[in-house]
């Protein structure tokens, strides 16, 4: 008489798991997907050596799969979670064991055991978290019904905890890693922030004039002009015409001091005597006699508000 099919391990004895949280944990790791690692694939090799199992499996568990970080005697990455012996495996308090899987209700049916690779035999050893939280299952298969002897399933045991053991050292490199980065970043923030300091600190500037450098102190300078090619920089006194552009001479002026008020001109702010509509009058160039006379520069529309928003207006 044929006995009727039950479950090896009851569902009962299965943990409970908050999904959700299972789930966090895993991506924490950001281990799906990746490249096989020598060193999972050594563990997986073992653990069939040691169980004489043909097939062993690094298993980890997603919402709807199961993904195989290492394989032995298995050539598919994944299969649909529905048929992974894994999923009640990793929920086991111990070594989850199926030693034939066509009289376990559950499994009977599984197109992995009705059709290839033909699972008979399974035994899964849970791979928690240092949470508690079950991520997947190091696992040993075979396609003949079998029993583990009590050596094999501490073995199974001791690679699961190898396999979490190298999962955290592989998180911690990768958070290590990240920090890294990201202390890099600030690293360079700071030093961009010194070297706009020092930018806007700067209290001249050296122009080429007829194969000679010239300092120009910047409290001097009245106004930028753009000519072509060329810039004009005005002082109180004199005239300096050099090849350059205005996006260049804006890195070198310090900003808390001048501003872009037309697409041609840069001014000093504290040499505005007055705006009118849509240009301001500069506190001007001295002439022979040392009198000023004040110039007048356009304000594009676009610099206006601009303009009037770094001035103490009542």
């Amino acid at each position: 008489m044929k006995l009727p099919k039950r479950p090896t391990q009851p569902d009962s004895a299965l943990r409970q798991v908050n999904e959700p949280e299972r789930l966090e944990a895993l991506h924490s790791y950001e281990v799906l997907d990746t490249d096989p690692e020598q060193v999972f694939n050594d563990i997986a090799h073992l653990s069939a050596f040691i169980c004489g199992t043909p097939m062993s499996l690094v298993s980890l568990i997603d919402g709807h799969r199961q993904w195989f970080k290492a394989k032995v005697g298995l050539e598919t990455k994944e299969t649909p979670r529905e048929h992974a012996f894994c999923q009640y495996a990793m929920r086991a308090q111990d070594v989850f064991e199926v030693n034939d899987a066509t009289a376990d209700t559950r499994f009977a049916e599984n197109p992995l055991v009705t059709g290839d690779p033909n699972i008979r035999f399974y035994a899964g050893a849970p791979l928690l978290s240092p949470e508690g939280q079950p991520l997947g299952t190091l696992c040993a298969l075979d396609t003949v019904p079998r029993e583990l002897n009590d050596d094999q399933r501490e073995a199974l045991r001791i690679l699961a905890r190898q396999v979490m053991a190298h999962l955290e050292l592989r998180r911690i490199r990768i958070q290590l890693e990240d920090e890294r980065q990201k202390l890099e970043g600030v690293l360079r923030m700071a030093n961009n922030a010194g070297d706009a300091l020092y930018a806007n600190n700067r209290s001249e500037i050296f122009v080429k004039q007829d194969q000679r450098l010239v300092r120009i102190a910047t409290a001097d300078l009245q106004y930028v002009e753009a000519l072509g090619d060329y810039v004009n920089l005005y002082t109180a006194r004199e005239r300096f015409t050099v090849y350059s552009t205005m996006k260049d001479l804006e890195t070198k002026l310090p900003v808390r001091d001048f501003a872009r008020v037309h697409r041609k001109y840069i001014v000093r702010l504290d040499r505005i005597m007055t705006i009118e509509a849509d240009s301001a009058l500069l506190d001007g160039v001295r002439d022979s006699s040392l009198s000023r006379t004040p110039v007048r520069v356009p304000i594009g529309s676009s610099y206006k508000s601009g303009l009037l928003g770094r001035l103490n207006l009542v």
